[in-house]
């Protein structure tokens, strides 16, 4: 059983459809890359499946339970978890304030989030603000830890950081997979990054998924068709 599935789901922005079919799960404790060009349909996916956007037709489950109309909250408290594109910190609040306001009992706490991001320790009474890009996306990532999630989606989590910040999180997100029983969704543009952390592809086209399959079997073919400029 599929831990989360997404079956011919159909979304809409108003009259603008942005979903027509789209197809996806992963196991526990699996990584799927869901790629596609700018503008494909990813975020929406994302958006659908953590109850942030309602499903026009389709289905959403978790576990085999159909969570298709569920709101946001109920869907985050099964165990999902959500890294956001463009970070969304809580500005005004400490690092240590932003960990805290998402904490959930498990074993994910300041002092394991620390350990996978000691600058995040360094700069605990810092207000979210003045970090750093990199910074920022490392407390957003350790925010949605804290909630002890047992999917972890993270929506363009290296876009805009420098290189070095970038193979820190990517350490970071090696290291989850490595260790941890977490199943990760990751939406990302390095293809060869992914290649290195990804059991298996989902590539969205227009709304529509068009290709799935093992990182093994991502040919040049399929890259130039669907992910090229």
């Amino acid at each position: 059983m599929a831990l989360l599935a997404l079956e011919g789901i159909e979304a809409a922005y108003g009259a603008s459809q942005a979903l027509f079919g789209v197809d996806l799960a992963l196991g526990a404790g699996e990584v799927v890359a869901l790629m596609g060009r700018n503008g494909m349909g990813k975020t929406t996916t994302i958006r659908v499946a953590c109850g942030m956007m309602p499903a026009r037709a389709g289905r959403v489950t978790f576990e085999g339970r159909d969570i298709t109309r569920w709101p946001a909250h109920r869907v985050a408290r099964l165990g999902v978890g959500l890294v956001p594109e463009g970070r969304r910190c809580f500005a005004p609040l400490t690092v240590e304030e932003n960990l805290l306001a998402a904490a959930r009992p498990g074993p994910w706490d300041r002092a394991s989030v620390a350990e996978l991001f000691p600058r995040l320790a360094e700069r605990r009474d810092q207000r979210a603000a003045s970090l750093s890009g990199g910074e920022q996306q490392m407390l957003a990532i350790g925010r949605a830890l804290m909630t002890n999630p047992r999917l972890l989606i993270l929506d363009e989590a290296t876009e805009g950081l420098a290189p070095v910040v970038r193979q820190e999180i990517w350490r970071a997100i090696a290291r989850l997979k490595a260790e941890t029983g977490l199943a990760l969704l990751v939406v990302d543009k390095s293809l060869k990054e992914l290649a290195r952390v990804a059991d298996r592809a989902v590539i969205l086209e227009r709304g529509r998924t068009v290709w799935q399959g093992g990182m093994a079997d991502l040919g040049r073919d399929v890259t130039d068709r669907y992910l090229g400029v």
